[in-house]
């Protein structure tokens, strides 16, 4: 796997040329910037092979031709569009960096006053930032940790569409039986899918009667549910207060948005599997998976965030992947509060925000900890957020080292010392 560092560009010199570009959807604008000045001027290119051969035959011919050595191309982060031209470029011998487009944004306005955007004037201030060592290079997974980027982000939005999908069938549900869902109180449980698919109006229930209704859930909920959950529905279905107008047609709806969710709630299954085969390829994944709270998901979602925990050198790095790098906003006398950037990989925070909430419960890893916190003062977010960023420098010292994690070493450690 190739080298995936994030950090500060340091290679620019008077040997190297500065290439940038202004990703499009389906048209990009390429700039060349020479260390004496000389350039070509923004032209644009289409988001093809033939354009990209192109593109890089006309770089080396500039190259060729101020005599230089090295090559730095560098965008925006800008998504999906960059993604086949970055791939593309990660197979030639250039460097590919990124920068934050807020650098641009204050950069074009400091150097010319004004808010103005062209895809021509973004081009050459990012290679101002990209002059000014203000680059960070880019992560291009390969092999299983591509596979796991995609499968996780796949997942991501599963989950995301099957939420939607639950609160737009909750909201049905209330126009028609809305003693229904404080009855079941959690809409998502097998026996209350399970009800909604096959019995969703009052009607249903009624004509089902008490003692099938009781078989029913004792059966799907296995035994937990029974006669006294069967007669609160019973008795709610006949007297509820559920619209009758219309009600063909969101029982459709419901029948649909129930199909929606099974068959997203299968896939996310599937895709969970997937990540699990590909875990199984990266040989460091058993030291994420020695930390308890740390399950195949997320561990498979980080290393597709990161591409490769052993390209990294500190773990400053990966924090300002994840966004979890410190700042603070201080002025004369005055000393703010610190906060993390918030800008990296937004997945990547949230899979270590959910880990931190597993490690602090009362058998985590982490409960003592986080409960140290809690006494002194701190809020339970801001706790929270301390421990993902104390997790993320586990993981990465685990990697390193080549070790699994061991709970309560130092106390074990002491012990043996003290004998």
């Amino acid at each position: 796997m190739k080298p995936s560092k994030t950090k500060k560009v340091t290679f620019v010199n008077e040997k190297t040329l500065i290439v940038t570009v202004d990703i499009g959807k389906s048209i990009h604008y390429g700039y060349f910037r020479a260390p004496n000045n000389k350039e070509v001027k923004p032209f644009p290119f289409h988001n093809s092979w033939h354009s990209f051969e192109k593109f890089f035959s006309k770089i080396c011919q500039f190259k060729k031709e101020q005599d230089l050595e090295d090559i730095v191309i560098g965008f925006e982060s800008s998504g999906c569009y960059a993604e086949p031209l970055c791939h593309y470029l990660s197979k030639k011998p250039v460097k590919l960096v990124q920068i934050n487009p807020m650098h641009t944004k204050r950069l074009k306005e400091l150097t010319g006053n004004s808010p103005n955007k062209t895809d021509r004037k973004d081009t050459r201030v990012i290679a101002d930032i990209i002059s000014f060592g203000h680059a960070l290079t880019v992560v291009v997974p390969e092999g299983a940790a591509a596979e796991l980027r995609s499968l996780s982000h796949a997942r991501e939005r599963a989950v995301r569409y099957r939420t939607v999908a639950s609160n737009q069938l909750q909201d049905l549900m209330f126009k028609i039986f809305p003693e229904f869902l404080s009855i079941m109180n959690n809409t998502s449980t097998k026996s209350a899918i399970y009800l909604m698919k096959n019995t969703p109006s009052p009607e249903d229930i009624v004509h089902l009667g008490l003692e099938t209704l009781t078989n029913v859930l004792k059966k799907v909920s296995r035994g937990r549910l029974g006669i006294e959950r069967a007669k609160e529905l019973f008795e709610a279905a006949l007297n509820s207060v559920g619209i009758e107008q219309g009600k063909k047609s969101i029982l459709l709806e419901i029948e649909h948005l129930i199909f929606q969710i099974e068959n997203k709630s299968r896939f996310i299954v599937f895709l969970e599997k997937q990540m699990n085969e590909y875990l199984k390829q990266i040989p460091y994944s058993r030291y994420l998976l020695s930390i308890r709270g740390i399950s195949t998901i997320t561990a498979g979602g980080l290393i597709g965030e990161v591409g490769d925990f052993k390209a990294f050198d500190r773990i400053r790095e990966i924090e300002k992947l994840a966004g979890l790098n410190l700042y603070e906003v201080s002025s004369g006398a005055h000393r703010g509060r610190r906060h993390i950037s918030k800008r990296g990989r937004s997945l990547m925070r949230k899979l270590l925000y959910y880990a931190a909430v597993n490690t602090v419960k009362s058998y985590g890893i982490m409960h003592e900890h986080y409960q140290k916190m809690i006494k002194g003062g701190k809020p339970k977010t801001k706790a929270l957020i301390a421990i993902a960023r104390r997790l993320l420098s586990i993981i990465f010292a685990l990697v390193r080292n080549k070790t699994i994690y061991v709970d309560h070493y130092n106390d074990n450690h002491n012990c043996k010392d003290a004998a």
